[in-house]
């Protein structure tokens, strides 16, 4: 059962096969083994390539039969139209294009597979790269909110300002009048005099304005810092709105990029080992004597060859004689003299009706 699976894998004839030796027979088991394993490899590869893409397990599970069955039908069809040649020339022109073929194939399967492999180091690529997207991403929203949070802050600071040079101000006139009565500055006489009477009411006119400064500009304080609090959610909300999509960077092209930033050594020898399962049933096919299929198969090739020439040569035969027969029939028809006659008083009694009609056409026209 499996043996006949593995046979059909290979695209050999399968009665043609079952009459070549053992030895012949397990040759091509090999190599539709082969091919089958490749095919189930590009399944494993393309499910997971497609995971990444998707999330979901069955879109991911049915585009991987799909791909694997597709990549087997290339397979067999490479490895069942390759024939023997008499000339090792002649077998390499005629795989050329299907190495071609192979080496393009093991490298769409071997890619997928590296990625798991060395999905590990592959994450930390992408850690990296995250934290740099969500630092980059919120200095870019800092920046897009710095203007009016810098002018908020300086509204605001400038109001503070106001009030803190008036409160120096209010300090000011207190010590002024405060000396003046004790006497120790000013006119330097103790108790309350004009001079005092005139600096404590600076005092007072200052302390009003001071009031009156401190209740306008608290009130716009309050506003402006509520605006920074708006703006400050807004920029929290701008980074938190960006977060899951720098989160969700780890599709199947940033999971590409990452694995091309490690080393190459590696990836590259798991991409030749691809390589050597898939060409290995095209390399087998080369380098194998011709075996007793192979004679087999070109005999019936040949066989059937010379009977379609044979054919050709007997139609085109057919076809020569039956129009030399057809020329010297008419050609004796022609010499008879019986038949001449005939054909002469035909075609003279057609003349005459002709000119009769022609006659009477043109009476008419009188």
């Amino acid at each position: 059962m499996l043996k006949q699976f593995f046979i059909l894998c290979s695209g050999a004839d399968k009665n043609l096969l079952e009459s070549c030796s053992e030895g012949e027979q397990t040759k091509y088991v090999g190599i539709g083994a082969t091919v089958f394993f490749t095919a189930v490899m590009a399944f494993i590869a393309s499910a997971y390539a497609l995971f990444t893409v998707f999330d979901s397990v069955y879109p991911a599970l049915l585009f991987g039969l799909v791909w694997s069955l597709l990549i087997f039908n290339l397979d067999r069809f490479i490895v069942s139209t390759i024939r023997k040649r008499d000339k090792i020339g002649s077998e390499l022109l005629q795989a050329t294009p299907r190495i071609i073929l192979a080496v393009i194939i093991a490298i769409v399967i071997s890619k997928p597979l590296e990625i798991k492999i060395f999905e590990k180091e592959i994450n930390t690529v992408l850690l990296k790269e995250k934290n740099a997207m969500a630092l980059n991403n919120k200095k870019e929203v800092a920046a897009y909110f710095k203007t009016d949070l810098d002018k908020n802050k300086a509204e605001i600071d400038s109001l503070k300002a106001a009030i803190s040079k008036k409160e120096n101000e209010v300090d000011s006139y207190y010590e002024t009048y405060i000396a003046e009565a004790e006497g120790t500055a000013g006119t330097k006489k103790l108790g309350k005099g004009p001079v005092f009477k005139e600096k404590i009411a600076k005092h007072d006119l200052a302390t009003a304005e001071l009031d009156t400064l401190r209740k306008n500009n608290l009130v716009i304080i309050a506003e402006k810092e509520s605006k920074t609090k708006i703006l400050q959610a807004d920029l929290d909300k701008k980074i938190s709105e960006t977060q899951p999509i720098i989160d969700g960077f780890d599709g199947l092209m940033a999971r590409i990029n990452a694995l091309n930033k490690l080393p190459w050594l590696p990836s590259f020898f798991i991409m030749l080992l691809f390589l050597a399962i898939e060409t290995s049933p095209i390399i087998a096919k080369l380098l194998s004597p011709k075996g007793e299929y192979d004679f087999k198969l070109e005999d019936l090739e040949t066989a059937l060859k010379a009977t379609l020439e044979q054919d050709k040569y007997q139609r085109n035969l057919l076809v020569k004689t039956s129009a030399a027969m057809h020329d010297k029939v008419y050609e004796d028809i022609a010499q008879d003299k019986n038949l001449y006659a005939l054909q002469k008083q035909k075609a003279t009694e057609l003349l005459e009706l002709q000119a009769h009609n022609f006659v009477e056409k043109q009476k008419k026209t009188f």
